[in-house]
């Protein structure tokens, strides 16, 4: 038999000998057991000496060699698909399909790439052993690049690349959250789980974990938070290495049903690694070899759908301007709204919780009883007469209507149907701070209206209402009973109307008639619609350029 030869590198500083070889042979199904025997019978020489020992420590630059026999072939070639992006008579490089277990292993005794390989490329049978042609493994639900040495010869010229880190693996990751930095490197030594052996860990030197080095950058950012898309680049080859760096990082891979916990999993197909990118010297000509391989598409799938966050629509304005009647329009047209005035009165009504917070805080002043309603009149013209206790009581309710906007959010986000876009209206949105407060606010952005779409994927996009100041007048007057004294407490109590106007993402001219109104409305719905397309089309543009970049 060939014996074959390997050179310990600075990595392996210390490891005793059986533990290195079998490493080394970890391809070939050689055992630790077949490895031990053949160290104790003479087979393994260290720099050119015989080395009987299995415990025998090792330095960086010995060069170990070792005559021992693969395993008899016992694989049979299957009929399968192989997605086959490169091959000559040395190597083949595959795109492997996620759910395919790469070689047998304990209760997978066929059905595996390797018996693939073997019906592609029958050469693979000189080899001999459970993998042949396999130098280095990926999971079975990981997608991608795999590099496949189609003679004896250049398996061992790879297998000593892969051990002396001459070959880059660079993979896609999503994973729960955004990383900060966006950047960075992890070294964190891995070993087997102390507590549970089917999984490895972040673990001490001193208690097993061997060194480990991985590197990251973001590709994609979820503006709400949630996910990421990042570029994992591999140093050292442990198993599992980059789940377990993730998962050690705070941002596991979605779908890893091993290394997340069930209560925090983020719904994905399956464990969403994918190895991107490829690059080595060939094993005879020693040119360099680059592969980018895109992803397959439950990957864009994944993204696209975690991204499609309901389209969040306020509608706000100055008193008078029309804001319940644009509300109704909405209603009517059958999309779910919610109304901050609506709301309110609920909070005041009998055992309301703004009914409450007022009784605890004024006594019976604005709530006589323990179960009445508050008397509105009275909290008006209380609120009239000192800004103190107006500022004060919106302190109160404000915070109490917001969160039953988050409700109704929720609700409608999470539902078996969940709704493209909500529209709520806040006529004091902007004065009470929301834009820029709570889950749903995004910092602000503006320019042009497909801008606003896609930065308000997450954040909300309010709509202004524009009507003339003696048009507002003559309405509250005439349609509500107000005088002249209320109209002006109102508007003292709002942003100057062009302020509102010039803080809105869009503007609705209400200066016509209710036919007018209704026309705008119906305009409106189709301009948030086409936003909504246009967001989806720039994420699937993004998506794409960075599956087309190999330089990403």
């Amino acid at each position: 038999m060939n014996a074959m030869v390997f050179t310990v590198p600075d990595s392996a500083r210390g490891l005793r000998l059986d533990k290195f070889l079998c490493d080394c042979l970890r391809e070939t199904g050689v055992s630790r057991e077949k490895i031990k025997q053949a160290i104790a019978a003479g087979l393994a020489l260290r720099n050119g000496e015989v080395c009987s020992s299995p415990k025998i420590p090792l330095v960086p630059g010995d060069v170990i060699a070792i005559a021992v026999a693969p395993p008899p072939a016992a694989l049979m070639p299957e009929a399968g698909e192989l997605a086959v992006l490169y091959h000559d008579r040395d190597i083949a490089v595959l795109n492997k399909p996620p759910h395919l277990t790469v070689h047998p292993a304990p209760g997978q005794a066929d059905g595996t790439l390797a018996h693939r390989l073997l019906r592609h490329f029958p050469e693979l049978a000189d080899q001999g052993g459970l993998r042949p042609g396999i130098v280095h493994r990926l999971d079975k639900d990981t997608s991608g690049l795999l590099l496949v040495a189609l003679t004896e010869k250049s398996r061992l010229a790879l297998s000593r690349a892969f051990a002396v880190r001459e070959v880059h693996k660079e993979y896609l990751a999503l994973v729960h959250g955004v990383p900060k930095p966006a950047a960075g490197g992890i070294n964190a030594p891995i070993g087997r789980h102390p507590a549970l052996k089917t999984k490895m860990a972040v673990v001490s030197p001193d208690k097993g974990g061997r060194e480990a080095a991985s590197s990251y950058r973001t590709l994609y950012a979820d503006p709400a938070g949630r996910f990421s898309l990042l570029a994992v680049a591999i140093h050292t080859g442990r198993t599992h290495q980059i789940r377990v760096h993730l998962t050690h990082m705070g941002h596991p891979l979605l779908g890893d049903r091993v290394y997340t916990k069930a209560e925090t999993r983020i719904q994905a197909p399956r464990q969403m690694l994918h190895a991107w990118k490829l690059r080595f010297g060939h094993p005879e000509s020693s040119e360099e070899m680059a592969f980018t391989c895109p992803p397959p598409g439950d990957f864009s799938g994944t993204i696209r759908d975690l991204a499609a966050t309901p389209q969040r629509v306020v509608v706000t304005g100055s008193a008078g301007c029309g804001k319940s009647s644009l509300l109704a329009a909405f209603r009517e047209a059958g999309l779910p709204v919610w109304s901050a005035d609506e709301s309110v009165r609920r909070l005041y009504a009998p055992g309301g919780d703004g009914a409450y917070m007022l009784r605890k805080r004024y006594g019976d002043r604005f709530v006589p009883e323990e179960a009445a309603a508050v008397n509105k009149a009275a909290l008006f013209a209380a609120m009239r007469a000192s800004a103190e206790l107006r500022r004060e009581v919106e302190g109160l309710v404000h915070p109490l209507a917001r969160h039953d906007l988050e409700d109704f959010r929720r609700t409608r986000d999470q539902g078996e149907k969940p709704s493209a876009l909500t529209v709520a209206e806040v006529p004091l949105y902007l004065e009470s701070g929301w834009r820029n407060a709570g889950p749903a606010a995004l910092p602000r952005k503006t320019g042009s209206a497909g801008a606003i779409g896609a930065a308000n994927a997450v954040g909300d996009i309010l709509i202004g209402i524009y009507c003339p100041f003696a048009l507002r007048r003559e309405r509250l007057m005439r349609g509500r009973g107000w005088d002249e004294s209320a109209v002006a407490t109102m508007e003292a109590w709002q942003w100057p109307e062009d302020k509102k106007i010039r803080a809105a993402d869009l503007v609705l001219d209400n200066s016509g008639s209710p036919d007018d109104l209704q026309r705008r409305a119906k305009a409106l719905i189709r301009v948030l619609a086409r936003l909504r397309k246009h967001a989806a089309e720039r994420l699937e543009h993004t998506l794409r350029s960075l599956w087309e970049d190999t330089h990403a």
